[in-house]
């Protein structure tokens, strides 16, 4: 617990004024709430009964006012404030090391305007994906943003902060692609509304600073965002492989021929497998299932250019079968509770890295895993899920399946799989992370991957936020300065 109890009375009280006292708790159970998130971290303190580092309040804005007054009060106090959607990231970047106010973001969820001759959506950022998508396809619209977290919350400003993606992310891009103007709210309670398109000349991209800034420069309040058409048509291929580098040949062979298939999944021959049990497609091999929509016309002509370049690496058709089977069910492992879970011990790395070092990654961080933790146990599967012109994402995981008992012991175990393989991943070329975002997890790996630039990241949060109250001990940022907390 931070803060005297006098001070905390004190500071409840102000925020009881400022956004209404039924929106403001300091109930344990809601800060324990607000802390957890879908790390194994989180997953496993709850499943050992243990605490997550927690904020010492809970506050639920319903506007952007209200965003600006909580930041006004906080910054006065040097009070942290750590802010959080829907809670569906997986690096701890809702837990409160320091204490501070949890700023639940999940009210703002109204959509302000759907320009349908523009193809923008603009919406607070506290909206869900499901709701914002239903809206919009009644409309005959779609954002066309599905990741895995679609149904467990996950929010447009928890996609925006984290440089989310989504299973059709390589025709219709990321989080950073789809978002054209955001609205935020940074300390001391300033209000910034980025230029209404993203592309210009005029001076520095304010709007890509706070892409991906994870809450540490200040709170994305509202957004607008590139929408498009629902597609006329879909069309499935799958293909098997000799192995997993035939596999990312075919991928490099499609996406360097400008094709633009909505989904390019490669499993290697464990995760297909895993695959086999968790959905039901009929083939455990190296696969690889693809996804093409848009005009009939469109999809007819991409499936034949894709399967010629696919052929031309080694695969063999499977058919559309597996495709359309894989697409209906790929949401099955979160709706029927077939994720990981504690006492399992898992992560997730998801590198992303040109073509060229793709192959390198795959067997340098396998080799590390099942090796240097063969005492445990430790396995490591591996599929290419996010693609683009120039290379791709491994969404690679480690397993251990007897941790130690101990809790500390089983924590230091974790970190020391995460140091092996994020090393090794970069090392080989990667970085460290495609869409999952940095929170705390990944924070002490930000200097060796960005080098001296990560320097120049740490004087913008200094500009921005001298104090440091935005979300602190994330993207490798330390604590409030000079807090009296």
């Amino acid at each position: 617990m931070s803060g005297s109890s006098f001070l905390r009375g004190h500071v409840l009280r102000e925020l009881q004024m400022a956004v209404g006292a039924e929106n403001v708790s300091i109930d344990t159970a809601e800060t324990q709430e607000q802390a957890a998130d879908w790390s194994w971290m989180s997953k496993y303190l709850q499943y050992r009964d243990l605490a997550v580092p927690a904020a010492d309040f809970v506050v639920r804005p319903g506007t952007t006012a209200d965003v600006q007054a909580v930041v006004r009060l906080a910054s006065d106090y040097r009070i942290p404030v750590v802010p959080r959607g829907g809670g569906s990231g997986t690096q701890g970047g809702t837990f409160a090391p320091y204490g501070g106010i949890a700023l639940d973001l999940t009210r703002l969820n109204t959509i302000v305007e759907i320009d349908e001759e523009s193809l923008v959506v603009t919406t607070g950022a506290g909206i869900d994906g499901p709701t914002l998508e239903a809206a919009l396809n009644e409309k005959g619209l779609t954002l066309a943003h599905y990741p895995g977290s679609y149904h467990l919350g996950a929010t447009i400003g928890g996609f925006i902060a984290a440089r989310g993606s989504g299973v059709v992310s390589t025709k219709y891009g990321k989080a950073e692609d789809q978002v054209l103007q955001v609205e935020a709210v940074v300390a001391p309670g300033t209000v910034v509304k980025t230029l209404n398109v993203p592309s210009h000349a005029a001076g520095s991209d304010l709007l890509q600073t706070f892409v991906g800034s994870e809450g540490t420069l200040g709170v994305i309040t509202e957004a607008s965002l590139r929408i498009d058409p629902l597609p006329a048509a879909r069309g499935f291929l799958s293909f098997s492989f000799p192995d997993i580098f035939a596999g990312m040949d075919a991928g490099r062979r499609i996406m360097t021929a400008r094709l633009r298939p909505a989904v390019i999944r490669l499993y290697d021959e464990a995760d297909s497998k895993k695959l086999q049990d968790w959905v039901g497609t009929p083939f455990a091999g190296t696969l690889m299932v693809i996804m093409c929509d848009g005009d009939q016309e469109l999809v007819d002509y991409e499936m034949r250019a894709i399967t010629a370049q696919a052929e031309k690496a080694g695969g063999t058709s499977l058919g559309p079968d597996v495709g359309r089977i894989w697409w209906d069910g790929k949401y099955e492992p979160y709706a029927k509770g077939k994720l990981p879970q504690p006492p399992l011990l898992y992560g997730t790395f998801d590198t992303v890295a040109r073509f060229h070092d793709l192959p390198a990654i795959y067997r340098a961080k396998k080799k590390a895993i099942e090796e240097q933790f063969a005492d445990y146990g430790a396995r490591y599967t591996a599929h290419l899920s996010h693609w683009y012109d120039w290379g791709a994402m491994i969404y690679d995981r480690f397993y251990v399946d007897e941790p130690p008992t101990d809790p500390a012991e089983a924590m230091a175990l974790h970190d020391r799989l995460w140091d092996v393989g994020i090393r090794e991943g970069i090392s080989a070329g990667g970085v460290l992370n495609d869409h999952h975002g940095v929170g705390m997890k990944l924070g002490r790996f930000m200097r060796l991957q960005h080098g001296t630039g990560f320097e120049l990241m740490r004087a913008l949060k200094d500009a921005w936020d001298p104090d440091g109250i935005m979300n602190p001990g994330k993207l490798g940022f330390g604590p409030p300065r000079n807090s009296r907390w």
